[in-house]
């Protein structure tokens, strides 16, 4: 295999690519990398660690979409351990249009979004088994629907592009307007369609990547956030009724267990690992245990909001949160004033702070279950389907069926509660407030948060990519 790893420009990300001009002939092209199968399945296994790490980064799951999904929600605040202003910033819903996390997250995105576009194009080109080749194409297909479906909802109108520029040295030719959401949506369901022929499973090695289920899951999330209601719904069916094996483990801490990784409820997952693979980080966001600044852990604290809403028998919250731990360099106890999300802590590594053998779950079936009964309820009122999907999870989390004969406006609130309890820093929250238009309502009940208004339905486009591509304009409500 070739030493060189494949270095390809993101498109529509221009402050990533400023540095072309000084050493063009450093980065490769597709056409130049991609010559035998080793190489394409080398290049689909670089679009997957942008999921985990880009090297240079930290992980885009469980860090840097977790900072804009979560902390700039009613889920968590910064603590004092936050000393990046620009994290304070999203905590307090001050952030501008020259927050680092906004560039960061929106160059790594498109770096994923570039690396499958070559592969989609070169792949097809090299001379291999069919079968597999096939296959590698709609992998990179899922994963650029993935990073799309990101930046439309982080962003709205955003450049779309498809092909990575024949010559990567030309950074006008990096310089595309945004293009509308509908059409990126369009492009997104394009994508996932095809990856819905995935194979359903894999063994070996190759267990963690996007299966037939998983692009089908997602499709279930695109439509739910279109309000396509009757699509979510029929393709929902056909996750929960397929041959995938998909089901809830009946213990909700082994949704977050190193040993049941990849495990029956987990439809996608960002691959974490010390060791490697198709996902090379460890480090995520407060989320693992990140060590003790004195005798208080580093993480960032759950909002006291959040852990009320889940009752004392809800087998959830002793999994969700933590409010005391050993540590392990003086082997004391320690009970804290406040509550930390404990889904990440891998116990295992606590002698080694930022470190976590715990997979992100991008996509898991509990997740397919609340937007199936979700649709249902505004398609048709509170079915008997759309209460048997819920309870499945209220059952699991030893909360009980949920009340009988109720309207659907108070099915719609108790499936929008389970759905906080269910996904805690799980980066559902913003997308979850955003699409049923609670945002504002719901964050500016956080004493920190009160600047939350309906600009905040969008985050600003990053100014340092405006500066380089006139073609971007800002959204409502930031100044450049």
């Amino acid at each position: 295999m070739k030493k060189i790893f494949l270095i390809l420009i993101a498109v529509g990300s221009l402050a990533a690519c400023k540095k072309l001009d000084e050493n063009p002939t450093s980065y490769i092209t597709a056409s130049q990398f991609y010559k035998t199968q080793s190489d394409a399945a080398a290049g689909v296994t670089g679009i997957y660690s942008e999921l985990t790490s880009d090297g240079s980064e930290q992980p885009l799951y469980g860090r840097e979409i977790n900072f804009l999904a979560d902390m700039t929600t009613d889920d968590l605040a910064a603590g004092p351990s936050a000393i990046n202003p620009n994290v304070r910033a999203l905590s307090s819903i001050t952030y501008t249009a020259t927050d680092d996390r906004l560039q960061v997250i929106w160059r790594q995105l498109y770096t994923g979004i570039s690396r499958a576009n070559a592969a989609i194009d070169a792949i097809p080109t090299i001379q291999f088994d069919t079968t597999l080749r096939s296959r590698y194409v709609r992998e990179a297909k899922f994963l650029r629907a993935l990073f799309y479906f990101n930046l439309v909802r982080f962003y709205g109108d955003v450049p779309l592009v498809l092909h990575n520029p024949a010559d990567a040295s030309n950074l006008n030719s990096l310089k595309v307007d945004r293009t509308p959401a509908a059409t990126v949506y369009a492009q997104i369901i394009a994508d996932l369609t095809e990856a819905q022929n995935l194979p359903v499973s894999y063994t070996g090695s190759d267990i963690g990547r996007a299966t037939g289920g998983a692009a089908k899951s997602l499709l279930v999330k695109v439509y739910l956030t279109q309000k396509d209601w009757t699509d979510a719904i029929s393709k929902a069916k056909e996750v929960i009724n397929g041959n995938y094996g998909y089901a809830l483990f009946p213990n909700y801490a082994d949704v977050f267990n190193p040993s049941t990784k990849n495990g029956v409820e987990h439809i996608f997952s960002a691959q974490i690992s010390s060791n490697g693979g198709l996902g090379n980080s460890s480090t995520l966001m407060g989320a693992n245990f990140a060590g003790f600044v004195g005798n208080v852990p580093a993480d960032i604290p759950a909002d006291s909001s959040v852990y009320k809403q889940f009752s004392s028998t809800d087998t959830r919250r002793a999994v969700t949160f933590y409010t005391s731990l050993v540590n392990p360099t003086t082997g004391l106890n320690y009970n804290f004033p406040t509550f930390y999300f404990g889904k990440y802590v891998d116990r295992s590594e606590l002698l080694t702070p930022g470190q976590s053998n715990i997979n992100f779950p991008v996509l898991r079936y509990a997740d397919v279950l609340l937007m199936y009964a979700e649709a249902q309820n505004e398609v048709n009122g509170p079915t008997a389907d759309a209460y048997a999907a819920i309870n499945q999870i209220r059952v699991r989390a030893n909360t009980g069926t949920l009340t009988t004969g109720l309207s659907q406006t108070a099915f719609r609130d108790s499936l929008y509660a389970e759905r906080r309890r269910e996904f805690v820093q799980e980066a559902q929250r913003w997308f979850d407030l955003v699409r049923t238009g609670q945002l504002v309502q719901a964050v500016s009940k956080v004493a920190s948060k009160t600047n939350v208004s309906t600009k905040n339905y969008l985050f600003a486009i990053p100014q340092s990519e405006i500066s380089l591509n006139p073609g971007l304009t800002q959204n409502p409500g930031y100044t450049n």
